[in-house]
């Protein structure tokens, strides 16, 4: 960039992008604000493009954040979540993509499940990692754990809420490993956000669980707020967010005070190898620090490319965290999904706003 130019930040609310940078000495550089898709390397990035790719701005959703969507091909329908605000929110959303155009309504499960944050679809039933805890919410007592939805009878199952008697904190992402093992973050959010009534009661951490035993094993706790969380489609790589520069003040003893940014903080994805028995893992680096925000979402595609939701936008890494192309939005992304045939369409959902992507970029065969 030629001088001077200046990035304005803050630690608090403010939330700058790569477009907002001031370069008063090239005025060519204004036009990235208003680029939906910016390339970083010209050759992967115009091939992962294809050669005619769109974004559309689909719904005009609240400012609530909305998170944890997960595609059902059976249905040829996209569920997610809405949290809060309000808190005390149940029920969740789904698009149903047979309709021309796509229709988005309402569905309440039995029994509810309070405040989904990730999922995943696995043998036709649909996992969310439930974030929210309260006492009597819809008239029943909830706790943050992971949840199976059964989409063809619309009946949700809990298959663990706790740690030796602890609360989770707000179980945030998940994938299911192909042995069956669901991996999980628990970072502090929904103490911040609201979503649940009780103090956290453990530190930030990823676990292991393992259905077929109930066991529940720690495999990563040095991160400050593990968020999002992937595995390679070869299964031998995991990567994790840490969104650490979203943080907030905990005690038993205050009520929650929120969060703020303060973009010196930890903002960065780790990548993992995961040992020969997919027990734990080893070889922690650092790949990719956000340029917008936080990584939030986390996915890889079915080529190893890394994709993450930070900011008003989509990041799109290659497996070692080179940045390739950003797709631009006009809201902060929290999560995205695959949907399609071809698993090629690119659903993005956050506050604000549902849009999706048209490229070539295909995403990993889930069903």
């Amino acid at each position: 960039m030629p001088y001077h130019f200046f990035r304005d930040v803050t630690n608090d609310t403010f939330e700058s992008t790569f477009g907002s940078t001031s370069v008063p000495n090239d005025t060519s550089f204004a036009q990235v604000n208003n680029a939906d898709f910016l390339v970083f390397d010209r050759q992967r990035g115009l091939a992962l493009l294809g050669p005619s790719p769109s974004y559309e701005f689909v719904f005009d959703v609240s400012s609530a954040v909305h998170e944890a969507p997960v595609f059902v091909p059976t249905q040829n329908k996209l569920y997610l979540s809405q949290l809060a605000p309000p808190p005390g929110f149940l029920p969740q959303l789904v698009i149903d993509l047979n309709q021309n155009p796509p229709t988005l309504s309402e569905f309440l499960s039995d029994p509810p499940v309070y405040a989904p944050n990730g999922g995943t679809i696995h043998n036709g039933l649909i996992y969310w990692g439930a974030s929210g805890g309260n006492d009597s919410i819809g008239g029943t007592e909830q706790r943050s754990g992971i949840r199976t939805l059964d989409p063809a009878t619309n009946e949700t199952t809990t298959l663990l809420n706790n740690y030796f008697g602890y609360y989770f904190n707000t179980v945030d992402d998940l994938f299911v490993h192909p042995n069956g093992d669901v991996w999980f973050t628990d970072p502090t959010y929904a103490w911040f956000n609201q979503l649940t009534d009780t103090p956290p009661q453990l530190e930030p951490a990823t676990y292991r669980f393992t259905p077929s035993t109930g066991a529940v094993s720690v495999v990563e706790d040095t991160i400050v707020q593990p968020n999002g969380i992937a595995i390679s489609p070869d299964a031998h790589t995991i990567y994790i967010t840490d969104s650490g520069a979203i943080n907030g003040v905990i005690s038993p003893y205050l009520p929650s005070s929120g969060s703020s940014f303060n973009t010196t903080n930890k903002r960065t994805i780790y990548a993992y190898n995961v040992s020969t028995d997919a027990k734990y893992l080893y070889n922690k680096r650092p790949i990719y620090l956000a340029q917008d925000l936080v990584p939030d979402g986390l996915k890889i595609a079915r080529n190893g490319y890394v994709v993450t939701g930070a900011g008003k936008g989509v990041d799109v890494l290659d497996a070692e965290g080179t940045l390739l192309v950003r797709v631009q939005t006009n809201y902060t992304v929290q999560n995205f999904a695959w949907t399609g045939s071809d698993w090629q369409t690119f659903w993005m959902m956050g506050e604000g706003g549902i849009s999706k992507v048209e490229w070539d970029l295909r995403g990993q065969q889930l069903t």
